[in-house]
């Protein structure tokens, strides 16, 4: 397998069919990757719903766990890294263990997956700042009017060099990171009468019907912690960074998840934090902030709470144009998509295409958005509910299907010996992550907020069903109708490579 050197990976079809080596290191990739975890948007918009809707006061236990499965994933799923450097990382990793029709299947759900996920962003980003403008400037207007303009923004900075917005996305993060310190250092100062109670890590919190819904909720929060892979082929020693910036994003988000909801926890006390939270709802961070540290505090945490949201967005739009790219270089989208801008090095036709995406979404939600300005209810709890479950739903998919195929790849390289503990760690994590998929399928209606009778409960996930049937049926047309493209699915540079070496020899390379 050819790892690259220094001076980058090479491909046989020349540096415009190649994302620009060594443009980001540890430190960068950390960065970019973190910010699409969104610290501030989960610590104040997750965490209260979770608390209010299914009332599981045992949140941070509730991290610590998924912390461990995820850890578990990613023993196996950073090694993998080590073996396979493409900007494709999912589809390409479940396309070396499993097949090339399962990475097909694989490539579809991430593009639509990650793709969900960064529009939904749009809506909430939008109604939060028209909440500020209103509120600091008396100014009112729509929600879509800021959303097109993050759509705008966005995608000039996609067609930028990847270290600009490395630097743009390493600010933003660092200081809404530092804001919740200080609100966890506040209310372990300042704790509610039931002072610094370590209820919320007995097990006994965990119990409840909203547990499984919780899990789906609190899992979400963790998306972005397997896009360090994305990166590969633009990061410094990849077969080295990746891994251990993958290792060490799910430890960060695991301590720090885990220490600010129990930090909410102390500043309501266990036994109000329900209550509490359904009370204030997504205000429950800014208001327990105001009555600590005071309401400049809480103001400023709040237009933090937006450029977070704008950071994800970013962040997400990065990874969407990887996929485009890595799709479009292996021939499952057009060959046009494998490009790169010769100015900034960036896939410029996998960035436009997110950039029509998200305008046409937003654009669709703002036509039927008939309520008065500032209702929340189409920006927030339609299209970023509904847009970002989808996306979550099909993330998990996808992360167990990667628990499958990594294990797979080691057996099928006869590793099992010498890799032992990260096939078993793959097994463990698969089976937790299958479980966690199952209840955000039966508890969708929960996650969206409709009636257990809704159709949305199954149109929605029926999105990601849809992605898989359509992605997999293209993998098996593939392989009857150009059964070599259906054979270097997932392989990127080193299929390059092999054809460069067959070139050479004068002789056809095999299928």
């Amino acid at each position: 397998m050819l790892t690259g050197h220094s001076t980058g990976i090479r491909t046989f079809k020349g540096q415009d069919r190649a994302l620009r080596a060594d443009r980001i290191g540890t430190a960068g990739l950390l960065l970019a990757v973190l910010a699409a975890s969104a610290p501030l948007m989960v610590v104040a918009g997750v965490m209260p719903t979770a608390f209010a809707v299914m009332g599981i006061v045992g949140q941070p236990l509730l991290f610590v766990l998924l912390g461990v499965v995820l850890a578990l994933f990613s023993v196996g799923y950073a090694e993998m890294s080590r073996h396979v450097h493409n900007a494709g990382a999912f589809y390409a990793y479940i396309a070396r263990g499993l097949g090339g029709t399962a990475g097909a299947g694989a490539a579809v759900l991430a593009l639509v997956s990650y793709s969900a996920m960064q529009v939904g962003v749009y809506g909430i980003f939008g109604h939060e700042l028209t909440v500020l403008l209103n509120a600091h400037l008396q100014i009112t207007i729509e929600w879509w009017v800021p959303a097109l303009a993050g759509v705008a923004l966005v995608g000039v900075l996609g067609w930028l060099k990847i270290d600009l917005n490395v630097k743009v996305l390493g600010v933003l993060l660092l200081v809404e990171c530092f804001m919740v310190v200080v609100f966890d250092v506040a209310a372990v100062i300042d704790p509610a009468a039931e002072g610094l109670s370590l209820h919320a890590f007995d097990p006994a919190t965990l119990t409840g019907a909203g547990l499984g819904t919780a899990l789906c909720f609190c899992i979400a929060s963790f998306v972005g912690f397997e896009q360090p892979a994305v990166y590969a082929e633009e990061a410094s020693r990849p077969h080295v960074v990746v891994a251990r910036v993958t290792l060490v994003v799910v430890g960060f988000a695991t301590v720090f998840f885990t220490v600010s909801s129990w930090a909410i926890s102390v500043a309501t006390g266990p036994s109000e934090v329900v209550l509490t939270a359904q009370k204030q709802g997504p205000g429950l961070l800014f208001a327990l902030t105001e009555s600590r540290l005071g309401t400049g505090f809480a103001d400023v945490l709040h237009l933090f709470f937006v450029t977070g949201m704008f950071a994800c967005m970013l962040s997400f739009h990065h990874v969407v144009a990887r996929y485009a790219f890595a799709m479009g270089r292996e021939g499952l989208l057009p060959a046009a998509f494998g490009g790169t801008s010769r100015t900034s090095g960036a896939p410029a036709l996998g960035s436009l295409l997110q950039s029509a995406v998200s305008l046409i979404v937003v654009i669709a939600f703002a036509v039927s958005d008939d309520n008065p300005i500032g209702d929340p209810t189409v920006p927030v709890l339609r299209l970023f509910a509904w847009s970002g479950n989808v996306g979550a739903l099909g993330v998990i998919v996808l992360l167990v299907t990667t628990s499958v195929a990594v294990a797979a790849f080691f057996v099928r390289r006869g590793a099992v010996r010498s890799q032992a503990w990260r096939i078993f760690a793959s097994a463990v994590s698969g089976v937790a992550l299958a479980v966690i998929a199952v209840y955000a399928v039966k508890d969708f209606y929960v996650l969206v907020g409709t009636g257990p009778s809704s159709s949305l409960r199954w149109i929605l996930p029926g999105i990601i069903g849809a992605a898989i049937v359509i992605g997999v049926g293209y993998g098996l047309v593939l392989r009857s109708v150009k059964p070599g493209l259906h054979s270097r699915i997932g392989l990127s540079n080193e299929a390059f490579q092999l054809d460069k070496a067959a070139s050479t020899a004068g002789t056809t390379a095999p299928n």
